[in-house]
């Protein structure tokens, strides 16, 4: 069941039932409850998209970690894989805060955000909701750090987002 997913003070906000919106001016944006993924609609093809996340990562002076070619390495191994591409990157200064709460946060931090091409050719941007990632940790004592990164996810996936 896909939710609709909308970004709200540094925050995302999931209502209702709906598929992603055309045309109205807002990005298409998807996440499922039962998981805490947020999928970002791509305006733009695999390698445009790519370039352009990394820009503003870099634009917005956070560190890129590292660029796992995931359907390269499939290759490797003799299996076929759509395009995907996993960006690692963070800030320690406020990745470690979670940490500093519960040593098992590091899991999830730095930040994953994974670019993959569906069955029908589109690309997207996909993430873990940063309030799931407070949940599966029990982690209550950084709401402030939760919503600025929910805020940076957020725009650096508006650089890409469908309109």
């Amino acid at each position: 069941m896909l939710k609709r997913s909308i970004p709200i003070l540094g925050g995302m906000l999931t209502i209702g039932t709906l598929l992603p919106l055309a045309g109205n001016g807002a990005p298409q944006t998807s996440a499922t409850s039962e998981n805490g993924v947020v999928q970002v609609g791509s305006a733009y093809p695999m390698a445009e998209t790519l370039d352009r996340l990394q820009k503003d990562i870099a634009a917005k002076g956070i560190k890129l970690f590292s660029v796992v070619d995931q359907s390269g390495l499939a290759a490797e191994a003799g299996i076929a894989l759509r395009p995907s591409t996993l960006l690692v990157f963070g800030n320690p200064a406020l990745g470690a805060q979670f940490m500093t709460s519960n040593p098992v946060a590091g899991l999830d931090w730095p930040v994953r955000l994974l670019v993959f091409q569906d069955e029908k050719g589109g690309v997207w941007a996909a993430y873990t909701d940063f309030r799931y990632i407070a949940q599966r940790h029990g982690i209550r004592d950084r709401d402030a750090a939760f919503a600025k990164a929910s805020e940076v996810i957020a725009s650096i996936t508006s650089s890409v987002a469908k309109r």
